[in-house]
């Protein structure tokens, strides 16, 4: 039979919010003490962690599809027959470095544990195992049977509870969490870059080509020349406007220290939050340097805690709010 405090809770909605939908809080405001994450989980092995989505793989083959379309139309339709060789070398340079830079943050998005909580994990005897103080509570995903610690919350695409979720992005096939945050920024960031520079070469080739004779201005025909350039451009100005926005918007969570699940749910939180630059730079993994814009340093590709975390065996605890001690 469950306890009074689970009949009484919707524990997803209402952690933080007292009295939420107008009633009583069934725990007193100096019980609810919430554990940190570093109690529930440890630091990460170097593994693979790839989540097996239908809906996900396929837009994140169509992301890197569109990437390379824009790869094709800039070098073979722009570059490659322009008569500037200079021109033909910077921007080439520049467009493949930033394309190259923006695959690898969408890898590193994708393939790195987002802060996922170890599963079945809401045990009588790992909950002592934690050596918590009387009058601490601790809260189970009903879900995935994880102890989640604060600020985490359940994904249903990754069926896991994820550690500072933001939300689950389809086109890197990933929670955005605790651990990726950084790499999807930058992959937003690197995007929004090679849309911009794309857009601006459009429209020189344009002027170019109108100013000499179109079929010496490109190695296609005018037509093909033309309808290539004008998908490329609407590419452009789409994924422009999208990435800026998505990329304005994850540098504002990092500054306000509040995820926008969190936002989302209106939970006001009652975690200690931290000064903007503070947060960047645990976001970013440490103080201001070049290491911020790369998607190769920080940490590694994670795997799923639960491969390398004992968790002591028995049953999994029925209420969703468990109170210390265990009764």
């Amino acid at each position: 039979m469950k306890s009074p405090v689970h009949r009484c809770r919707d524990v997803e909605h209402s952690r933080g919010q007292p009295g939420a939908g107008g009633g009583t809080s069934c725990l007193q405001e100096e019980q609810r003490i919430p554990i940190s994450k570093d109690v529930i989980t440890s630091s990460s092995a170097s593994a693979m962690w790839f989540i097996r989505d239908a809906c996900g793989i396929v837009c994140a083959i169509i992301t890197w599809l569109l990437v390379l379309y824009a790869e094709f139309v800039v070098l073979f339709v722009m570059l490659l027959p322009s008569k500037n060789l200079m021109y033909s070398i910077v921007n080439g340079t520049l467009f493949n470095t930033l394309a190259f830079l923006a695959l690898a943050s969408h890898l590193r998005a994708m393939c790195t544990d987002p802060g996922a909580v170890p599963k079945g994990n809401a045990t009588k005897e790992y909950i002592e195992s934690l050596q918590l103080k009387p009058g601490q509570v601790v809260y189970k995903c009903p879900k995935c049977c994880s102890i989640k610690p604060d600020r985490a919350h359940h994904c249903s695409v990754c069926k896991r509870c994820i550690r500072k979720m933001d939300h689950h992005c389809p086109w890197v096939n990933n929670c955005v969490g605790e651990n990726n945050q950084k790499y999807f920024v930058l992959f937003t960031m690197y995007i929004a870059l090679i849309s911009l520079h794309a857009l601006v070469m459009v429209v020189f080739h344009f002027l170019y080509c109108f100013e000499d004779d179109w079929t010496k201005c490109s190695t296609f025909s005018p037509p093909a020349t033309v309808i290539l350039l004008i998908l490329l451009c609407f590419e452009g100005l789409l994924f422009l406007i999208f990435t800026s926005v998505m990329f304005g918007t994850q540098v504002h969570s990092i500054c306000t220290d509040e995820t926008g699940i969190e936002r989302l749910k209106g939970e006001t939180g009652k975690w200690r939050k931290v000064p903007c630059w503070e947060a960047m730079q645990i976001a970013f993994g440490g103080p201001f340097s070049l290491s911020w814009c790369s998607p190769f340093s920080g940490l590694s590709c994670k795997k799923s805690p639960e491969d390398h975390v004992a968790i002591p065996q028995g049953e999994i605890i029925e209420e969703d709010v468990i109170e210390i001690p265990l009764n």
